[in-house]
């Protein structure tokens, strides 16, 4: 799929993007992107829940939460070779994809990882709210390990899904390339985020990338430090801390990015979970890095947050 290229300036979608509305800031929504074992025990049956499985194959056809379709990232990627790594798709195939696991306009979409799948979970939440169907998807806190370890049922019988349909409504501003990125690396109330592990980020090594580094200006959270040990998401007061010590305030708007575009979602959540106005650079790294033209700068990790 090609990056969407901006027909406006870039300073009127800077004035744009940190005075759009932010619903994530509403309290009952911010709850609704998180669930508990015991929320979803009480609504599994409920006609409208479609209920993904993200994780290893093999584990899924093993143990599964009952009724769990699975999906994978190659679902609701550009086939490899055809563009960058975890790309995002065209429209069309996203909609099959979802609609072939039952998703409709009714649908309460809830998500989970097995064991420690958090940030393919999170860009399938991304991909959703790119849809526009953000509003009704959640993670399972915790995901398997947590559902089994309150004692919740589990099965390794499959649950056929009944097609579904669903109209989509792609918000394409929640998504910046390279050329935008560099355009706003200046601009007062736009905070670039790196959600890559530190040695990445202050360029100590470069990783399967063109060049070692980060984008100029870029702060660094790394995405392990939004979840505890136990892989359930930290509470509202620890992820603002994090934002804050990262120089994050509260009416800025946020762009992340990491490797590919998967690690990046973890921060993209934890962004729309406390009420930021949150975007994703689709290409991350692998885009930018090849680019010679673009800048890249090592540092000692003076701005890194660790876990």
């Amino acid at each position: 799929m090609k990056r969407f290229t901006f027909a406006l300036t870039a300073i009127i979608f800077a004035i744009s993007f940190v005075t759009s509305a932010r619903s994530a800031g509403d309290p009952k929504l911010r709850e609704s992107l998180i669930v508990s074992n015991e929320w979803l025990a009480a609504h599994l049956n409920d006609e409208a829940l479609v209920l993904l499985h993200v994780g290893d194959k093999d584990e899924y056809l093993t143990s599964h939460i009952p009724g769990a379709q699975f999906i994978s990232t190659s679902d609701i990627s550009t086939p490899r070779g055809s563009g960058l790594t975890l790309e995002l798709p065209a429209v069309t195939q996203l909609q099959t994809a979802f609609e072939k696991l039952g998703v409709t306009d009714k649908s309460r979409v809830v998500i989970y990882f097995g064991k420690d799948w958090v940030s393919p979970t999170t860009r399938v939440f991304f991909t959703l709210d790119y849809l526009g169907l953000g509003d009704r998807t959640s993670i399972l806190d915790g995901g398997l390990l947590a559902w089994r370890a309150a004692g919740k049922p589990v099965t390794n019988i499959l649950t056929e899904a009944k097609p579904g349909h669903f109209t989509p409504h792609p918000n394409a501003k929640l998504i910046v390339d390279a050329a935008w990125v560099n355009a706003n690396l200046n601009q007062p109330g736009i905070v670039i985020l790196d959600a890559r592990a530190s040695r990445f980020y202050t360029g100590a090594e470069a990783g399967s990338m063109p060049r070692a580094g980060h984008i100029p200006k870029a702060r660094n959270i790394p995405f392990s430090s939004v979840v505890d040990d136990s892989n359930k998401f930290k509470s509202v007061a620890a992820l603002s801390e994090l934002f804050q010590a990262a120089g994050v305030r509260p009416d800025d708007s946020l762009t992340s990015y990491c490797h590919i575009g998967q690690q990046a979602s973890v921060l993209y959540f934890a962004a729309r979970y406390l009420g930021y106005d949150a975007h994703i650079y689709d290409g991350s790294f692998e885009d930018w890095s090849r680019r010679p033209e673009l800048p890249v700068e090592k540092s000692e990790g003076s701005t890194t947050i660790k876990p």
